[in-house]
C-alpha cells in the first residue's frame, strides 16, 4: 500500500490540519533550547550556559509535552529534551549553574 509523502517537514507539526502556534511554539524553542545546550556541552567553559539552556529546554519542554496537540509536536518536544538534557547534565558536572 503506497503511503503519502510530506514534500513539508514543517508538515509533521499539523498532523490534524489545524494551527497549533503556542505548541508549535513550545516544539520549536525546546528544539533550539536543546541545540544550543547540546552544543555548548561539548566545551567546559561554557558550562554555565550549557546548563541554563538545558535547565530552561527540560522545563519548555516538559510544559510543551503537557499541552502538545499533535505526535509531531511531541517528537520534536522529546528530541529538543533530549538534547537540552545532555547539555544540562555535562553543564552541571563542568561547573553548574553559577561561574
Amino acid at each position: 500500500m503506497a503511503q503519502a509523502v510530506r514534500q513539508n517537514p514543517i508538515s509533521m507539526l499539523r498532523a490534524d490540519r489545524r494551527a497549533h502556534p503556542l505548541e508549535n511554539s513550545f516544539a520549536a524553542v525546546t528544539l533550539l533550547l536543546g541545540v544550543v545546550a547540546f552544543l555548548t556541552a561539548m566545551w567546559p567553559g561554557l558550562h554555565v550556559l550549557s546548563a541554563w539552556t538545558g535547565l530552561v529546554g527540560v522545563l519548555t519542554g516538559a510544559w510543551g509535552q503537557f499541552i502538545s496537540a499533535s505526535t509531531g509536536e511531541r517528537f520534536a518536544l522529546i528530541i529538543g529534551m533530549g538534547g537540552a538534557a545532555f547539555g544540562f547534565y555535562l553543564g552541571m558536572a563542568h561547573g553548574g549553574l553559577l561561574a
